[in-house]
Order: C-alpha cells, then sequence, then structure tokens
C-alpha cells in the first residue's frame, strides 16, 4: 500500500479536531478544579463547541464556498490551531469558553470539504 501524504494530513487534522472536541470530556473535574469552577459550569466547555459547531459549519460553508479547497482546509486548521493556542494558554473559565468556540469553528466545514478531497485522493 502506498503512503498518500495528503490524505494522512486529513486524516491527523480529522483526528486532531476528535480529540479537541471529545477529550475535555473525561477531564471535567480536573478543569474545574483548575478553573476553581463547578463541574457542571466546567461542562459548558462542551456545550459552547458544539454551539461553535452548529453556527460555524453553515457560516464557514457559506462565506468560503469560492476559495480553493487547498487554500480553505490550511485556513481552517490555522483557526483550529489559534483556538487550541489560546486554550493551552487560558488563564481563566472565560478565555477557555471563548477558546474553545473559536476551536469549533472550523469542525463542520474542515469535515465538509475533507470529505471531498479525501475521496478524490483516493
Amino acid at each position: 500500500m502506498k503512503l498518500n501524504p495528503p490524505l494522512l494530513a486529513l486524516a491527523a487534522g480529522a483526528f486532531g479536531i476528535g480529540v479537541t472536541e471529545f477529550a475535555p470530556m473525561g477531564l471535567l473535574p480536573v478543569i474545574a478544579t483548575d478553573l476553581g469552577v463547578s463541574i457542571p459550569t466546567a461542562g459548558l466547555l462542551i456545550s459552547a463547541y458544539a454551539l461553535g459547531v452548529m453556527l460555524g459549519a453553515p457560516l464557514m460553508t457559506l462565506t468560503t464556498g469560492r476559495v480553493p479547497r487547498r487554500a480553505l482546509l490550511i485556513g481552517l486548521a490555522a483557526i483550529f490551531t489559534v483556538g487550541n493556542l489560546l486554550s493551552a494558554i487560558s488563564t481563566d473559565y472565560s478565555m477557555l469558553l471563548i477558546a474553545r468556540v473559536i476551536t469549533s469553528l472550523n469542525h463542520g466545514a474542515f469535515f465538509g470539504v475533507g470529505s471531498i478531497v479525501a475521496a478524490s485522493l483516493v
């Protein structure tokens, strides 16, 4: 089987987005303690991510329809990276909440465009 670097890059991006979405669920008690909030309040970080996906998917799709797919995927990965960097340096709950929403905005569009690109690569 021949390695396909663009397909591996798409798979790595999809894996990163999936981990970013679901990893905090198992870490809620740790996150809550670290930020000094209750576990249900920390759980809103997951809801905020879902809300960002819900809003970001159609907005990104509508506003980026004419952008070449490769450039779009790179831009979506950049949004994801910036959001995760902001999450990493967050010092309080509000900053982390905003960072999670920024990170989530690319989710739906990345999977939509990524699926089309992946299908054309195989």
